[in-house]
């Protein structure tokens, strides 16, 4: 598991994208494009203010001079649009949503019908999509290339529900099945930050400040 290095970013902010109407309906949306309703829309842009005061008050000296990441799914992009305008992005595969396979669309219930009871994607993974195994070496794939490119930065990353939970288990260290005690609404941050030479969950399903 990753380890708290100087190479490490200062801060990472993990934003998920806007409600989509799959997401409204509790459908799983893995790599189906949809795009943000009005609603989404609005919760990406009220992140404005936010993201600019948590960027602002950890960037070293005060230079607000984030590293921005979007997964390249229209939903994660489109709220990048409205919650940091104008700036510039990388998109990368490494933020994805989890590949769903044969449950593409489905939600917890149909999927546990079909599954059995238990079915958790942080334990199972998804049948035709991602094991554990695959997702976790998206986040280590991610990890490594902050090291490579934004030590001692502040970095933003757009991406999705479920894979913004298993990113934030693998950069504190914990094993896969920790992703399932978080939540996060569409539309909130999550932020983490090397605090004392480790990396520490600082604030979680942050929308307002």
């Amino acid at each position: 598991m990753p380890h708290v290095t100087a190479a490490l970013p200062l801060a990472v902010l993990l934003v998920r994208h806007g409600a989509t109407e799959w997401s409204v309906n509790g459908r799983h949306t893995g790599r189906t494009d949809l795009p943000l309703t009005d609603d989404g829309v609005d919760q990406a842009a009220s992140l404005q203010p936010v993201l600019a005061q948590l960027i602002a008050s950890r960037s070293p000296g005060g230079v607000v001079d984030p590293v921005v990441f979007s997964s390249s799914l229209r939903r994660a992009r489109d709220t990048a649009a409205e919650a940091m305008p104008g700036v510039e992005l990388e998109e990368t595969h490494l933020l994805l949503e989890v590949d769903y396979g044969q449950y593409e669309g489905l939600r917890i219930d149909e999927i546990r019908g079909h599954h059995g009871g238990d079915w958790n994607v942080f334990d199972h993974g998804a049948p035709g999509g991602e094991s554990v195994a695959a997702i976790m070496a998206r986040c280590d794939s991610f990890i490594a290339k902050l090291e490579r490119v934004a030590a001692g930065r502040v970095v933003v990353a757009f991406t999705h529900g479920h894979l913004s939970r298993f990113m934030t288990a693998r950069l504190l260290g914990l094993p896969p099945a920790a992703g399932a005690a978080f939540y996060n609404d569409t539309g909130t941050i999550a932020l983490i930050e090397q605090r004392r030479g480790a990396l520490t969950l600082t604030g979680w399903n942050i929308r307002h400040l």
